[in-house]
């Protein structure tokens, strides 16, 4: 990336804090370093203590500062670390002092693009990192970290590699003759292009763990009026969170809380009691629990008594178990939010039920909405090139070049500046 601009920004959380981390990217920062430092030379990766001055000699603050020369820096050029005490005067004495040496704030996102446009990392990693700045859970920052260093572009790189010599071999089944080119060499690419359309709509159909794993997994707590949803929805969070009354229809919203279980990110929703409503505002609580339904990965469905059916897809759970005396069904949970009677099963429960559906996430490639989208793109393009070339291995090169380009539109390899813009903006500024 060719860019004369030097930008900085603040790297560490702003506020108040023991220490704040600025940093600079630029091409040839060696002379501002030295600066800074007040030295007239320098060493790579060394950690200088200084005195850090402004022009006028006046001490700014006691600061750590490292250089880290190009190309072996996060952006590619040549960066420069400040570590000063983390006060707001300090920081704004320091962002003054760079202005005054032709250096400007940086954008959201601006390092990372440069870093993308140096080629240290691509659109995939570029996903990871923000994924892992999002992470809360640690099942999510392993996996923003596989993302992050390199695992999913290595997949995406693969594939569009066997799409780029499968549309090789078709092209030169056109311009050689047959005794020219390996045996069977027609089947053996319509063959291989199958099983690629069938690795890449198995990730594809893995779009809805890799997306619970980073987004979170939804749980509804849904029941009727009056069977404690609320009750337990406190239970679960650790707090008053949602109001507890024996009027029937307190709820007429949705109530949600993120909540950490063995690891995951889980999005507990509390909602409307279902019945058959008058009052406008309920209805509407209603209709957002039909919602919440729809959305949620799991259902909760509690009760005062065993249903008649019970959905296999839900955990069916039967509350205020202390009234009951026959607790024999083993097809549902009892649990009593006043004992504390079935937590640990129900906590259980909702364990098992997620790791059946993350099974093989964490080593799956991660799939946000833009990768998905392409991915689709990629899977149409195989499949056109399988069932409408017939016989024309022209048209089937062009459908597989298209689903090459759809990958690496993913990579960053073939990219818009939309596609781009869009990525790096959802990025802090410092990053």
């Amino acid at each position: 990336m060719n860019n004369c601009e030097t930008i900085f920004a603040l790297s560490s959380a702003h506020g108040k804090s023991g220490v704040a981390v600025i940093r600079i990217s630029g091409n040839d920062l060696s002379k501002l370093f030295e600066r800074i430092i007040n030295k007239n030379e320098h060493i790579a990766r060394h950690a200088y203590y200084t005195n850090f001055a402004d022009d006028n000699g006046d001490l700014i603050d006691q600061c750590i500062a490292i250089y880290f020369n190009a190309p072996y820096s996060f952006t590619g050029e040549d960066v420069i670390e400040i570590h000063s005490h983390g006060a707001p005067a300090v920081i704004n004495k320091i962002f003054d002092f760079l202005r005054e040496h032709n250096c400007r704030i940086a954008e959201r996102g601006e390092f990372s693009k440069r870093a993308f446009y140096n080629n240290k990392m691509d659109l995939t990693d570029v996903d990871g990192l923000i994924a892992l700045l999002d992470a809360q859970t640690d099942k999510q920052r392993q996996s923003a970290l596989r993302s992050m260093t390199g695992a999913d572009s290595k997949i995406y790189t693969d594939w569009r590699n066997q799409m780029i010599e499968i549309t090789a071999y078709a092209a030169a089944i056109l311009d050689y003759d047959e005794d020219d080119l390996p045996k069977n060499i027609n089947e053996k690419i319509i063959d291989k292009t199958k099983v690629l359309l069938q690795v890449l709509q198995n990730a594809i159909s893995g779009f809805r763990s890799t997306r619970a794993l980073r987004n979170g997994f939804n749980i509804a707590l849904i029941g009727e009026t009056n069977v404690g949803k609320s009750s337990m929805f406190n239970k679960l969070v650790g707090s008053n969170r949602a109001i507890v009354s024996d009027i029937a229809g307190t709820t007429r919203d949705v109530v949600s809380q993120q909540i950490d279980i063995d690891g995951y990110l889980v999005n507990l929703s509390d909602t409307a009691g279902i019945r058959d409503a008058t009052d406008i505002i309920e209805k509407i609580g209603i209709e957002r629990t039909h919602d919440e339904i729809k959305n949620a990965d799991l259902v909760i469905h509690i009760y005062n008594e065993v249903p008649n059916t019970i959905n296999k897809n839900e955990i069916t759970v039967i509350n205020k178990s202390d009234l009951i005396k026959n607790k024999t069904n083993t097809n549902v949970i009892y649990t009593s939010v006043k004992t504390n009677d079935g937590f640990d099963e129900l906590i259980n429960a909702i364990k098992n039920k997620m790791h059946e559906l993350m099974s093989g996430s964490e080593s799956r490639v991660a799939i946000n909405e833009r990768t998905f989208e392409l991915l689709n793109d990629a899977t149409k393009e195989l499949n056109n090139a399988i069932t409408k070339y017939d016989g024309n291995y022209d048209i089937f090169a062009e459908h597989v070049r298209h689903a090459a380009d759809a990958i690496g539109k993913i990579l960053g390899i073939i990219t818009t500046t939309e596609i781009a813009d869009a990525t790096f903006s959802r990025l802090c500024l410092g990053k």
